[in-house]
């Protein structure tokens, strides 16, 4: 078995810390006190080919793998989840277009978001549907040659900033298999009768972009439909393996990030004319914080291999790698303020917003509790 990452992988890794610890790093405190999308960073981040890696070189990007992904997000979420989510997601929904959309629809998308030009958005849940995708209400009717879509999401990210947004409609209401009659449906961000409303206030990942968004009899061309009508709701299922891997990764960098500001804290912190580090509970700490986020990256790289290599355990792997992962975020990210007493809780230091940025990985992209029904189902071989 091999637990070495090529030359090339581990490239990557020092260029995209490199520009995280120059770029990212002093400016992420404002962005997230502000609230406001990194747009001159995005720029920065398109110029170094970061923007939707995943997506085939013909289409503008690098045609990165899931492993090569997993390492990208590490080392921009260990800078900052917030910036770093912005980066990570600018081609969120492309997965559909480069699986299932047509050749004009990638020529006329994938390109612009991989140049950094547009931004993408992938818009799911609504109100009262957010782990039961079966529950989406939002509707999409044939009329002529164009579709009429009403209906409203929530919590999209990239809401008010994205260019296309792919949209999971209820197409077929008549029929009664409750995985069918859903479709994807690619709707222009300047559409007539679509509204987008900021969400402010957030916990965590201030940077990123989050919003409601209406559909008031909003009309799009019956060529925007993504593949094939009334599978949807299965194409969506082929994704969540990768995108449960990728917030694993998200976790992974948290952890990491919080790790290091604690050691480098307890190193320089000194108390009874001794450094923290000395004390036993501190380093126990700190040995049980970088023992949990290297279990994690090596879950989260073997949940990535299993995506890169279609394996039979692959769901399983993706739901454990994602639950743990962003168990180990939020658990090392406490420990973190922790050991930096009452200076970690001001966001004079970094570990205050790692903190409450952490949380969202356990809600994101399916909930901890979600992960963990899909490991027992997978494990008693039970169906959907």
């Amino acid at each position: 078995m091999e637990f070495q990452l090529t030359d090339e992988q581990k490239q990557l890794r020092e260029e995209v810390r490199k520009f995280a610890d120059e770029e990212i790093r002093p400016v992420a405190t404002e962005y997230d006190v502000e609230e406001s999308y990194p747009h001159e960073i995005m720029d920065k981040a398109a110029d170094m080919g970061l923007l939707a890696p995943h997506v085939p070189v013909e289409y503008g990007g690098i045609g990165y793998s899931s492993l090569e992904n997993a390492i990208l997000t590490e080392e921009l979420f260990a800078a900052d989840p917030g910036i770093g989510l912005c980066i990570s997601s600018a081609g969120f929904g492309a997965e559909a277009l480069m699986e299932f959309g047509t050749e004009e629809q990638k020529e006329r998308v994938l390109p612009e978001v991989t140049a950094g030009d547009a931004v993408m958005g992938s818009a799911i849940s609504e109100p009262q549907a957010g782990s039961d995708v079966t529950s989406v209400a939002t509707r999409a009717e044939k009329d002529g040659d164009e579709w009429v879509i009403n209906g409203s999401k929530m919590w999209i990210t990239n809401g008010t900033v994205a260019d296309y947004f792919v949209v999971v409609c209820e197409t077929d209401p008549e029929i009664d298999d409750r995985y069918s009659g859903y479709s994807q449906i690619l709707v222009e961000g300047d559409r007539d009768g679509l509204t987008r409303d900021k969400i402010t206030g957030k916990l965590g990942i201030r940077a990123s972009d989050t919003a409601e968004l209406r559909f008031d009899d909003v009309r799009v061309p019956e060529e925007n439909l993504i593949g094939q009508r009334g599978m949807g709701f299965l194409q969506l299922m082929q994704f969540f393996d990768e995108t449960r891997t990728a917030v694993a990764a998200q976790g992974v960098g948290i952890a990491r990030g919080a790790a290091e500001r604690a050691l480098e804290y307890a190193e320089e912190r000194e108390q009874f004319d001794r450094p923290i580090s000395d004390f036993q509970a501190i380093k126990h700490k700190l040995a049980e914080m970088h023992t949990n986020t290297e279990a994690a990256r090596w879950l989260t790289y073997r949940s990535a291999w299993a995506v890169d290599n279609e394996a039979g355990d692959l769901t399983a792997l993706a739901s454990m790698a994602k639950e743990f992962a962003s168990r180990t975020a939020v658990e090392v990210a406490d420990e973190a303020v922790q050991v930096h007493g009452g200076a970690g809780f001001v966001n004079d230091h970094d570990v205050e917003r790692l903190y409450r940025d952490a949380k969202i990985t356990q809600i994101y992209e399916g909930t901890t509790e979600i992960q963990k029904n899909i490991v027992a189902r997978e494990l008693l071989d039970e169906g959907m």
